[in-house]
């Protein structure tokens, strides 16, 4: 890769230009979440309407990552790059200067718009400016900014929102942006084989239609789903047959296109399948994980904010550490064994964490975290290689962007499911636990005497406490029930992993020496 001098541009620093737009972009998609509150009260909206700020940037987001590819062919790449990160500078001063929740939620989308296209464009980049049998430490580098992210969020968030206001989450991107577009336009150039879109081509606007469609729809389901009882709400039940019809009719449309928005027919590389599939159901398991350790700690435990992001913190930290190791070995192991021992030692930590009871201390938590940061390097970063090993380059972009969305819904999903799942195993549970609670049970009625001797001693024993000692009870048993919906939902993710094992086989071995050059050369 050389800048637009056609001087050879080292392939760090061509990675430090487009990693600073990836890593924002990720940041953004969490450094909201809690400044809600504070957006609530000064916008004066309601609790529900207020979560849109978060769905509206996922929605946005979501639709154009796929046709990510096809945008670029259509602009080049550098100038789509460019052009997204302008997009998502300006919309993130339009969001910090937002009057009202309608203007705050409009320029989300827009800055959605913008930033769907920094993760493809920079994992495609990134792919080509490191030699094949480099490609490992390019994902790792990658992976870094996918972990830290979601870490860094919050975090960047709630401290801007504490010290100055929750304006300042949106204004802190101007200066990053600033620097991103500097440091894209003077050192990142559109290769030679870079495919640019022909004179008189005619647009796939019914392709262009059906994906805007379908993956928007499917966003809003997912992301609101639970909160409105799935199918009991209308609106949710009408999206969810528009998103399947759409999706569906979209597959074949595209797939007889011949100049399509997403070219699915690179999905006849079994590797690049196969790895799509394995990454799909791993970010659904893993990100359900995050999804539930804080609240199982926060919810049951009793445990801060605070304390629960240090119970995070140190697997976050493993991870990025372990990024570049396992980038390294990448070049010396087959990368098949590395991906069965992330699967296998994530299924592990998720194992460990179905095993929790209400009684576990800090060190255990940390420990579960720490395993799941040391395997979560082996998975992303051999799977990223693995898939795209045999991608041939021209088609770099298009699979960058599939890979991506499909990384991405696996996310929404994992966290759409965990969250149902926890609400319907607690309910059985409740029920289950209930029977025991009758008065024809001895052990009940020996516990409901004791606890009624206890508050009598507390409180003093002129007055009746058998109500009272009924309350603590059921109240124990909710938090028994909950607890063991978390671990049903483990267990789950802990499944997933495991089945993940088999798809590893039908991968292909990727190159190995330095002067191969994958998929039919650069």
């Amino acid at each position: 890769m050389s800048a637009a001098s056609g001087a050879p541009v080292n392939k760090w620093i061509i990675t430090l230009a487009v990693m600073i737009p990836t890593l924002v972009e990720i940041l953004d998609t969490s450094v909201a979440n809690v400044a809600l509150a504070h957006i609530q009260g000064s916008l004066s909206a309601g609790q529900e309407e207020v979560t849109w700020v978060l769905t509206s940037y996922l929605v946005a987001n979501a639709v154009v990552i796929p046709m990510s590819g096809w945008l670029a062919r259509v602009f080049g790449r550098k100038r789509y790059l460019i052009l997204s990160l302008v997009v998502f500078t300006a919309s993130s001063l339009l969001c910090g200067a937002a009057g009202s929740l309608f203007q705050l939620i409009l320029f989300r989308v827009v800055q959605g718009v913008g930033g769907g296209g920094l993760q493809p464009m920079s994992q495609a980049i990134l792919m080509e400016t490191f030699p094949p049998h480099q490609r490992g430490m390019a994902m790792a580098v990658f992976g870094m900014g996918v972990v830290l992210g979601p870490i860094l969020g919050p975090l960047l968030g709630g401290w801007l929102t504490d010290n100055y206001s929750w304006r300042w989450i949106f204004y802190v991107n101007l200066p990053i942006g600033v620097l991103a577009l500097f440091m894209i336009q003077s050192f990142v150039a559109d290769p030679e084989h870079q495919e640019r879109r022909a004179a008189g081509e005619k647009v796939d606007y019914v392709g262009l239609a059906l994906l805007t469609l379908g993956i928007g729809s499917l966003q809003i389901v997912l992301d609101k789903g639970q909160q409105d009882d799935w199918f009991s709400a209308d609106y949710i039940l009408v999206l969810s047959i528009v998103a399947g019809v759409s999706l569906l009719v979209l597959v074949f449309w595209e797939l007889a296109h011949e100049r399509p928005i997403v070219d699915l027919r690179i999905f006849k590389n079994l590797s690049f399948a196969a790895g799509n599939i394995v990454m799909f159901i791993g970010f659904f398991a893993f990100f359900g994980s995050i999804v539930l350790l804080p609240m199982y700690l926060q919810g049951l435990m009793g445990y801060t904010a605070f304390l629960a992001g240090m119970v995070l913190g140190p697997g976050g930290a493993v991870a990025l550490v372990a990024m570049p190791v396992v980038g390294k070995l990448t070049q010396k192991i087959d990368a098949r064994a590395l991906l069965i021992a992330g699967l296998l030692i994530n299924g592990y930590a998720l194992w460990s964490m179905a095993g929790f009871n209400l009684s576990i201390d800090f060190h255990t938590a940390v420990m579960a975290r720490v395993v799941q940061g040391i395997s979560m390097p082996l998975f992303f970063v051999s799977l990223s290689y693995l898939t795209f090993a045999w991608v041939p380059v021209p088609q770099m972009n298009n699979a960058s962007a599939i890979f991506n969305l499909l990384r991405n819904l696996g996310g929404s999903f994992g966290t759409a499911f965990v969250t149902t799942m926890l609400a319907r195993r607690a309910q059985f549970h409740q029920l289950r636990l209930s029977e025991h609670m009758s008065a024809l049970d001895p052990n009940f009625q020996t516990m409901i005497e004791q606890l009624k001797l206890h508050l009598s001693w507390k409180l003093g024993s002129l007055a009746d406490h058998t109500d009272r000692a009924y309350t603590l009870i059921y109240q124990q048993l909710q938090r028994q029930a909950s607890a063991m919906s978390f671990n049903d939902a483990f267990l789950a993710q802990t499944v997933l992993f495991l089945c993940l094992v088999p798809l590893v086989f039908i991968m292909k071995k990727p190159p190995s020496g330095k002067r191969f050059e994958a998929g039919g050369g650069h």
